[in-house]
């Protein structure tokens, strides 16, 4: 598996409010620009998505796959792709943290491994620019109230 990437961000809400909109996999398309549709295939016995199918969109990466997830409360969700396209490998997780004044702070991991040869440096760049969004876009959903 390729490197793994991680960024964080602080949202201004509690950890419960994030973790709600991280897993509404169902608006995905309505508030990140990348994810075109994601449905739901199966659901774990704590209610949330445990399979996840997504059709992406993000300029250089166009792919259909899907993940399984593995929630721990409010406070971390892991994934791992179990089929891909263009992707091999996609493993991520968002760990969130309550801050000290009430807020949280995100952490977002992601490591993908592309089917197509591409360079090192050109992927870790990608997959920055796809974090920097998807945790901006996260932090607007969230403090937005939507």
């Amino acid at each position: 598996m390729a490197d793994q990437s991680t960024q964080s961000i602080t949202i201004h809400a509690e950890p419960a409010s994030v973790m709600a909109v991280i897993a509404d996999f169902d608006n995905y398309p309505v508030w990140t620009g990348s994810v075109k549709k994601a449905e739901v295939l199966e659901t774990g016995a704590d209610g949330r998505a445990h399979r996840v199918a997504f059709t992406l969109d993000a300029g250089v990466v166009r792919d259909q796959y899907e993940n399984e997830y593995q929630w721990s409360g409010d406070t971390r969700v892991d994934w791992n792709m179990v089929s891909g396209h263009m992707m091999r490998a996609q493993v991520g997780s968002y760990v969130l943290e309550r801050t000290d004044d009430g807020a949280t702070l995100v952490t977002y991991s992601l490591s993908v491994d592309l089917a197509i040869p591409m360079l090192g440096l050109l992927k870790r760049k990608a997959e920055r620019v796809v974090m920097d969004t998807a945790l901006k876009e996260l932090k607007k959903r969230v403090e937005s109230g939507d």
